[in-house]
């Protein structure tokens, strides 16, 4: 495994937002398009990672494993479905670490069955960002994910706001992943600067 990830996780939809988070301070920040032609997402990951080079970050590419591979990334992000349809041995010859989403445990299982080197638990609070067929997780499912997933970084998200990143790192958390509470907020880098923050608090 690589260098260690910053707690704080922004989870954003553009390589604008990349750099006005980076230039705030986020060290670990995922580039999560959807719905975009190809061409497009590629300029996007070729312009955040740049950037991200820039800056010591590192960047996480959602989904899009091939161009991750083709640009040079060094993590991607998958959801269950995602897991589907990507070349795993491709991403690991290639020396990408993979993160991937769970709701559930057949979907932790598969996680750790496919050797996945961060693993998200979500949504831990209600969240706005889509319909989720999957209840609150709440934080004792933190504990238990964590017991279960050992050294494995576990990321947090879903309806998180400062004072609660702070409540799922207390409760075993490595890192929280964040996209209203600073996309949303009136002042995005004043508000990443606050998470920045409550990240590096000690738990």
């Amino acid at each position: 495994m690589s260098q260690p990830l910053d707690a704080f996780y922004p989870v954003v939809d553009s390589a604008a937002w990349v750099r006005r988070l980076v230039g705030a301070g986020a060290r670990l920040i995922q580039l999560r398009i959807k719905d975009a032609p190809a061409d497009e997402v590629r300029r996007a990951v070729r312009e955040a990672l740049s950037d991200c080079r820039r800056a010591g970050a590192v960047l996480v590419v959602n989904d899009y494993w091939e161009i991750a591979i083709d640009e040079g990334a060094s993590h991607v992000h998958l959801g269950q479905e995602d897991l589907d349809a990507a070349d795993l041995a491709a991403l690991r010859a290639k020396g990408l670490e993979i993160g991937v989403s769970t709701h559930d445990h057949a979907e932790l299982d598969r996680a750790l069955s496919v050797g996945a080197d961060q693993i998200a638990l979500g949504p831990i609070w209600p969240t706005i960002l889509k319909t989720m067929p999957f209840g609150p997780q709440g934080l004792d499912r933190i504990d238990e994910w964590k017991r279960a997933i050992g050294d494995r970084p576990l990321i947090a998200i879903g309806g998180l706001t400062p004072d609660r990143a702070r409540q799922c790192l207390a409760a075993g958390a490595d890192i929280v992943a964040v996209v209203n509470n600073v996309l949303g907020a009136a002042d995005p880098e004043a508000r990443a600067r606050e998470w920045l923050a409550v990240t590096r608090e000690p738990v």
